[in-house]
């Protein structure tokens, strides 16, 4: 089979497509054939190295690349409760794999795979895993009436906007200024410029500060001043950890797969909670280039590789 690979950790450029034995499933796991598998920014921080030098991973010959995907069940492992042929989509979210979703075929623990959303193609079906678990995760961490989102017209900090309105709390949106009709049309209830005084501008809002804050761009200190004392600060790994100000707590966020929080995902979308945006497909050998596309900004929506 084809697969996608990081060896050089050079960036987008250095990226190999290989051919490679097809994964065989062990006991509790399930083979995918890949139909779709979205490019996230982790992808692309993947192939330049920075999670190594972050201490997040031990540097290897070789990575696997993909988190996100949907297609077919191919093959199961022993003792494993699944059903070949089933359409189902999965989030990878171990960084130390050789192989991973972008490839024709990936081998996944069960509990990381869940059946697809009814009446959703598979293209959008693989673009929400990732993102939606993270943001699920983060609004889940921040109970309170306020909650500010920064980058939000990203795939995580859009995520956490609709999350956070779905579940009745009043959302500050912070993105760039092109964004505001995109972000306010995912539920925010303010806007906020990137390019302004971030706490000033909340604070104008609600002088005393948000209750939390998931920060999606990774921000920092200064989404951390918008929160009010005893508040509550998702910061999603990427970054220096904040430091803990004013009796607030911090919530260093890395996302973890499991099936509960799949299956909630997937319940939301079916419910039209959660939007699947996808930007443009590529086939598995134009990877480079969407690498390339997603690396240099602006992309509204996921980039999605298909075999």
């Amino acid at each position: 089979m084809r697969a996608l690979v990081a060896r050089r950790l050079d960036g987008p450029e250095a990226i190999e497509l290989i051919e490679t034995d097809v994964p065989e499933p062990a006991a509790g796991q399930v083979r995918i054939k890949v139909a779709a598998a979205a490019v996230n920014p982790v992808d692309v921080a993947v192939s330049t190295g920075v999670l190594v030098e972050f201490g997040l991973t031990a540097p290897r010959e070789q990575f696997g690349l993909g988190w996100d995907v949907a297609g077919t069940v191919d093959a199961v492992g022993p003792g494993t409760q699944a059903r070949t042929k089933d359409a189902v989509i999965g989030v990878a979210d171990l960084l130390a794999q050789t192989l991973k979703t972008h490839a024709e075929y990936v081998v996944l623990d069960a509990d990381a795979v869940v059946r697809a959303p009814e009446g959703l193609d598979l293209t959008r079906a693989s673009t929400f895993g990732l993102n939606g678990l993270t943001a699920l995760q983060a609004v889940k961490a921040l109970p309170g009436e306020t909650v500010l989102v920064t980058g939000a017209a990203g795939g995580v900090g859009g995520y956490a906007v609709e999350l956070a309105k779905h579940a009745g709390q009043t959302v500050i949106a912070s993105a760039a200024a092109r964004d505001e009709e995109l972000v306010r049309r995912l539920g925010a209830d303010h806007f906020i410029d990137r390019n302004e005084d971030l706490a000033a501008a909340v604070r104008r809002i609600t002088p005393a500060g948000v209750d939390g804050v998931v920060d999606a761009a990774v921000v920092g200190i200064a989404a951390q001043e918008a929160v009010r004392n005893g508040g509550r600060h998702v910061h999603l790994q990427g970054g220096p950890r904040p430091p803990q100000l004013r009796g607030i707590t911090v919530e260093q966020l890395f996302v973890h797969t499991n099936r509960d929080d799949l299956e909630e995902l997937k319940r939301l979308v079916e419910a039209g909670v959660i939007s699947t945006r996808v930007a443009e497909t590529y086939h598995l050998d134009e990877a480079a280039n969407a690498y390339k596309r997603l690396a240099a900004g602006g992309v509204r929506g996921r980039l999605v590789l298909v075999p």
